[in-house]
Formats: structure tokens, sequence, C-alpha cells
């Protein structure tokens, strides 16, 4: 058995020189700390959500019966579209609102042609007293406050 001393080895040159090690760990550091200063970071950043608002109105009805006649039937027609990662429906008096909105991959024209289909195989199951059909807008959520603020008064 021969007791030759070998070569230290990758890993053998820092254990057997702590202060290279030391100093080789601080620069690393250094360098770190002043890259992350120079990263680019957008605390909100800009994404356009496919998001497509379709309204509603049948004048004098409550929120319930635009809920179970209006919001419904559009809904059941909106669901069977392609890419649709959640909706969501809003009903007050006399109006209804529901936002669509369709997954990052999905192309916002195409997805407002399907809308409009829906929406016409929709209409023979809407009310008859509705004086205009469902409408669609393209919005940006982005673009909203975060925030909204309402007052209700009695009315005397």
């Amino acid at each position: 058995m021969s007791l030759t001393p070998r070569s230290p080895g990758f890993t053998g040159t820092f254990i057997y020189r702590p202060i290279a090690t030391t100093l080789v760990m601080l620069a690393i550091s250094l360098f770190g700390l002043v890259a992350y200063k120079y990263l680019p970071v957008s605390d909100l950043p800009n994404v356009d959500l496919p998001t497509l608002v379709v309204s509603a109105s049948l004048p004098g009805a409550n929120p319930e019966t635009m809920a179970s006649a209006v919001a419904t039937p559009l809904e059941r027609q909106f669901s069977t579209i392609e890419g649709l990662d959640s909706m969501n429906s809003s009903n007050t008096l006399g109006s209804t609102a529901v936002t669509l909105q369709f997954a990052l991959s999905r192309d916002l024209d195409a997805a407002a042609q399907d809308v409009q289909a829906a929406i016409t195989q929709a209409s023979p199951l809407l009310p008859p007293g509705m004086p205009n059909p469902p409408t669609f807008k393209k919005v940006n959520p982005a673009d909203q406050s975060p925030s909204t603020a309402s007052t209700n008064t009695p009315t005397p």
C-alpha cells in the first residue's frame, strides 16, 4: 500500500484554500447583488386578458327575473364556447351583464364571433319584451379601477 499524495481535485482546491474560497464566494455574491439591481421588474405586467361583457336589458324586470329569463339562457349558450375560462353574471333592475373571460391563447376576435353566434342561438329563448337584443363589447379588466364605490339612498 503506497501513501503517495494525490492531487486535491476540484473540491480539494476549495477545502485546502479557505481564503481563496471566501474571496470567490464574496465575488459571486457581490456580482449577484449588483445584477439584482438591474433586473427588470413589473409589479403588474401588461396582460391583455381576452374578456367580453355581454349586456342585455328588459325594462321593469327585477333582478331575479333577469337572472332566470335572460342570464340563464345566455349562460347556457356561452358555456359551450371553446376556451372559456370563467363566466360571471350580474343582474340588476332591468339589466344583466355577463362577463366572459377566455384563455390567454384564445383569439379575442374569434371568441367575439362565437359569442355573437351564441347570442343568436339564445335569442328565441329570451323574453319577447326585450327592446334590443343582447350586445357585447371587448374589455380589458386591467383598465378598470381596483375598487368601486356606490351609494344608495331611500327614495321618499
